[in-house]
């Protein structure tokens, strides 16, 4: 039988472990999407840095959530207010969720964002907005499942001078 998952806030000893899911998702997700050279590039120890560097900052309303099962970090998810520019809206956007590459289809990335979607839902926000790679399918379906839409809103964003657009989608929270 298999442990409960637990979905919790990140925490400063968890940075690493997150990193590594992060680093390895771009990886696997963005193959064939984003430069290669880029992608072989990407630093688990750097990330890591980085994240332990920022790790605390702020005023609180960015939050990091874990999906851990057996004391093992399975998958992290990263949400806040929307970013349009330098404008705050009254939004919540998911600014990542990766899962352990090997945990696909596992329900974790389903976890995580439920328990995203529950406490932007709390915090009374309208809807919730995320931006993804146009060509992730992957990601694509699996927001789509959880009853997010696109928008129509594109971003042309590049890596190493190609072009890999976004797509933003939406849900409404208040229904």
């Amino acid at each position: 039988m298999e442990a409960p998952l637990l979905v919790r806030e990140m925490t400063l000893t968890d940075c690493d472990r997150v990193s590594e899911i992060r680093i390895r998702g771009w990886q696997s997700a963005y193959r064939g999407l984003m430069p290669q050279p880029f992608l072989d590039a990407l630093s688990v120890s750097e990330d890591a840095e980085r994240r332990r560097a920022r790790f605390g900052q702020g005023g609180g309303d960015v939050v990091d959530l874990v999906a851990e099962r057996d004391g093992q970090i399975l998958g992290w998810a990263c949400h806040g207010p929307y970013r349009d520019g330098e404008v705050r809206t009254q939004d919540a956007e998911l600014y990542a969720i990766y899962v352990d590459a090997r945990r696909y289809g596992s329900g974790l990335g389903h976890a995580l964002l439920q328990e995203s979607v529950r406490r932007c839902t709390a915090a009374g926000h309208p809807r919730m907005l995320l931006w993804v790679v146009k060509g992730n399918t992957r990601a694509r379906r699996f927001y789509e499942r959880q009853g997010f839409r696109p928008d129509g809103a594109e971003d042309p964003y590049e890596v190493d001078g190609v072009p890999v657009p976004e797509v933003r989608y939406v849900k409404d929270l208040s229904l």
